[in-house]
């Protein structure tokens, strides 16, 4: 007999199959009873009926508890009421091993506090599951991005010895009696890549021990980014709209039963198609005192800046030409005006901040040694990074997306630490 999963079920509608996986909940109508199995795939409704089921079978309800290991055996049929789509006449349920205790996560209200702590337990539920499926598929179609438009990957290190975007909120540890640092970007090695093979990208964790509590703070998360030789600000704008772009229609192609789940209004997302509104960074602070602000020309934005600045359109908005003074060392200035640097990031619509964050990098070695010095960095560490610009340097542009804010923005969900199976801050590194 054909043993097949949730998700297969089509394949199979009149014949018998068996179906491993976990009791998700139980009911009772009398004669008939019901379980609703979950295998990791999706849900399905199995009906035990007396005469049709084993008998010992149909006595099994009582002994049932939810998250049991079971392998059910029956006929399916499609069914448009009940979960899933389709049905099945259970003839025999097996346990294969029943819970030791109850388990811990009910239906009634848990606080964040205590779901993070079962976060190996509340990734089994039916809102955790969907957000882990559609953060599944935007991985896969940031690959599939990059690999379909020639981009080699080239994975950068976890160890690093030097700072990206400077010392105040890295990880250090220790390293065969020296110092070592969780990397916060692969940007830099990335630009050896690119020198190498012309366009690369890597897709991989992050670590920054910034001492912030907000709903879109991790110390790890994962960022994939691209870089790409002889290719200017506005080339590069055009690459990360057209990324998240395609990220949004293989999540909406592919993951409508989540997206169903979560509630979340795609009319939104469906929306979300290049090109995408562009501003300068003084256009960006014009707009937001005008809508009330008392923001200040040379600040960095705060959380309630993009959210304002979001609010003004229906897709990602890119704000470029930042100052100078508030960007990393590596970010190349206007030729024009030397204050600024050619700086880009993405905001998302509805208040869910930066998603993407990059531009055009400096590619002369004076000036590039320049800005170390300036930004009180040691030059030992980056002699490497310099023989890029002593070695056949050209003008060259890259960004980060994070994978995180991404999904949180797709599934509409404000916390971001949803959006990892096992996220880590500044309070939790357990489970």
């Amino acid at each position: 007999m054909k043993t097949t999963t949730i998700s297969k079920l089509s394949e199979y509608v009149g014949e018998e199959v068996i179906i491993n996986g976990w009791v998700y909940s139980i009911r009772n109508i009398g004669k008939i009873w019901f379980v609703i199995l979950r295998d990791g795939t999706g849900l399905l409704q199995g009906v035990v009926v007396k005469g049709e089921a084993t008998d010992h079978t149909f006595n099994m309800e009582q002994a049932l508890n939810k998250e049991d290991s079971v392998s059910l055996r029956g006929f399916i049929k499609k069914e448009a009421r009940s979960v899933g789509g389709y049905e099945m006449g259970v003839s025999e349920i097996k346990i294969i091993y029943p819970v030791s205790n109850e388990f811990p996560i009910s239906p009634k209200e848990h606080g964040a506090d205590f779901l993070m702590s079962n976060r190996h337990l509340w990734l089994r539920s039916k809102r955790q599951n969907a957000i882990m499926k559609i953060r599944h598929r935007v991985v896969k179609s940031i690959r599939d991005f990059f690999d379909n438009n020639d981009f080699i990957l080239i994975d950068s290190p976890i160890f690093t010895s030097n700072a990206v975007e400077g010392t105040t909120n890295l990880f250090e540890v220790d390293y065969f009696e020296r110092s070592a640092f969780l990397t916060q970007s692969g940007q830099l090695y990335q630009e050896a890549g690119a020198t190498a093979f012309n366009k690369t990208y890597c897709f991989g964790p992050c670590f920054r021990a910034e001492k912030s509590k907000t709903r879109r703070h991790l110390t790890e998360f994962w960022m994939a980014e691209p870089e790409m030789a002889f290719v200017d600000l506005k080339e590069n704008m055009i690459w990360a709209e057209e990324l998240v772009a395609y990220v949004i229609k293989s999540v909406l192609q592919d993951c409508n039963k989540e997206l169903s789940t979560l509630e979340r209004d795609v009319e939104k997302l469906e929306k979300v198609i290049p090109p995408f509104p562009k501003i300068t960074y003084k256009e960006a602070v014009e707009i937001l005192n005008e809508n009330g602000s008392s923001f200040t020309y040379g600040n960095d934005f705060g959380a309630p800046d993009e959210t304002l600045l979001s609010a003004q359109f229906d897709k990602p908005v890119i704000i470029y030409n930042w100052p100078a003074d508030i960007k990393a060392f590596y970010m190349k200035r206007d030729e024009i005006d030397s204050d600024l640097s050619l700086g880009m990031d993405m905001i998302a619509p509805e208040g869910f901040g930066e998603i993407v964050g990059g531009g055009q990098r400096e590619e002369s070695l004076d000036i590039l040694i320049d800005r170390i010095r300036h930004h009180d960095l040691p030059l030992e560490p980056f002699k490497w990074y310099m023989d890029l610009r002593k070695y056949g340097s050209v003008p060259h542009s890259g960004f980060g997306l994070g994978l995180e804010r991404t999904v949180a923005w797709i599934c509409g969900t404000k916390h971001i630490r949803e959006t990892i199976p096992f996220p880590r801050t500044m309070s939790r590194l357990e489970p």
